[in-house]
């Protein structure tokens, strides 16, 4: 399973560069955050010379490619620290592959946490090591066994408000009413927080909502699936659905909700009202080439919550330090997710759920959605 979120927001940052809302420093900035590189940075942290690099694994594709090869050298001129950034992509096939080879050449890597909770039960990415990393750095219930959470991202929904007027969307009930709220709507490919969102449609307590009856979710997609116009891939999809108004609702990121509301001058809307919340994690492959001490190291690192407001400035993901929440700007806490304010509007995604049961519920989801 590839992270299209993480991809939506390097597409995002492109967005802005060419439009000229953000500078060449900017852009470039943006980029090796997103592979968490000024992190380090600001770590003050160093290795000795003639040290294997650390590779830091992400899924910026060809923009960290492109432009992270000219980034990376002036960090490591600057501090010393040998740091490449692999934008092709963790994917838990290419970890296997690693592993099965005996040549593992990534050392931490960003996933999510059902597929490094699996890999580490094989001996395949090693157990965080909570005596370097603090799991007081990270919001409550989002530090596992083999991964930990470096970012937050929330599934919203996402409306047109010309179409509905004063009388607008608030829960997931309300997304299924297509006779109170008319149109065509949107769902996300991947199942990540459609089985709840159904769940909760059809009455479910937000409190009842795990184990997750996957039968009864799709069930109630059924009941929707005439209404919907397309079940996304992309953030690219979701906006332009939105905007040229193909759809009048759509169950979004909320980093790229924020992206469609600019882009509509404020005709599309959304809330965190009755949002989805989850997270991508740090992991670390068992017998990575720079050291275990290395990778956790870094992973600490990058806890740090100064760091983690920068990233939200520039992608809106929600900083899963939890100190970091009073240093975002008073004008943007109502973009983050992890604000305290926002975060008792939300339903969080059971970890431990999505451990047991992603590959074979995700299977069931896309088969029967593609009927």
């Amino acid at each position: 399973m590839f992270n299209p979120h993480q991809q939506d927001c390097i597409e995002v940052l492109m967005e802005k560069a060419k439009r000229g809302q953000i500078d060449r420093r900017t852009f470039l900035k943006g980029m090796g955050l997103m592979a968490a590189l000024p992190l380090a940075l600001r770590s003050g942290v160093s290795f000795a010379a003639g040290d294997k690099p650390l590779v830091v694994v992400n899924w910026g594709g060809d923009a960290i490619k492109a432009f992270g090869k000219a980034w990376t050298e002036g960090f490591s001129k600057a501090t010393g620290i040998p740091v490449k950034i692999d934008g092709s992509g963790p994917t838990e096939g290419a970890i296997r592959t690693q592993m099965s080879s005996g040549r593992v050449s990534w050392d931490v890597v960003d996933a999510e946490s059902s597929i490094l909770q699996n890999l580490g039960k094989e001996n395949l990415v090693e157990p965080i090591d909570y005596s370097i990393v603090s799991k007081d750095k990270v919001l409550p219930g989002f530090a596992y066994e083999y991964g930990i959470a470096d970012y937050m991202l929330s599934y919203v929904i996402a409306y047109d408000s010309e179409r509905f007027g004063d009388k607008a969307p608030k829960t997931w009930a309300d997304f299924w009413d297509v006779k109170t709220f008319p149109g065509k709507r949107t769902l996300y490919k991947w199942m990540n927080g459609m089985l709840e969102a159904a769940l909760l449609a059809d009455g479910v307590p937000a409190d009842k909502l795990y184990p997750l009856d996957v039968p009864r979710a799709l069930k109630k997609i059924d009941e929707l699936k005439p209404h919907v116009l397309a079940f996304w891939g992309s953030g690219a999809e979701t906006q332009q659905l939105l905007i040229e108004g193909e759809v009048s609702m759509g169950a979004v990121w909320n980093t790229r909700a924020k992206v469609i509301t600019e882009d509509s001058e404020g005709r599309i809307k959304w809330t965190f009202d009755n949002a989805l919340l989850g997270c991508s994690n740090w992991g670390v492959l068992k017998g990575n080439p720079a050291g275990k001490d290395a990778a956790m190291r870094f992973i600490a690192y990058a806890q740090d919550p100064q760091s983690q407001v920068e990233l939200f400035k520039l992608f809106c993901n929600g900083p899963a330090n939890p100190a970091a929440a009073s240093l975002i700007p008073a004008d943007m806490r109502h973009l983050n997710c992890t604000d305290p304010d926002n975060l008792s509007k939300q339903v969080m995604l059971s970890h431990e759920w999505y451990t047991d049961h992603y590959a074979v519920a995700l299977e069931q989801y896309l088969t029967h959605v593609s009927k």
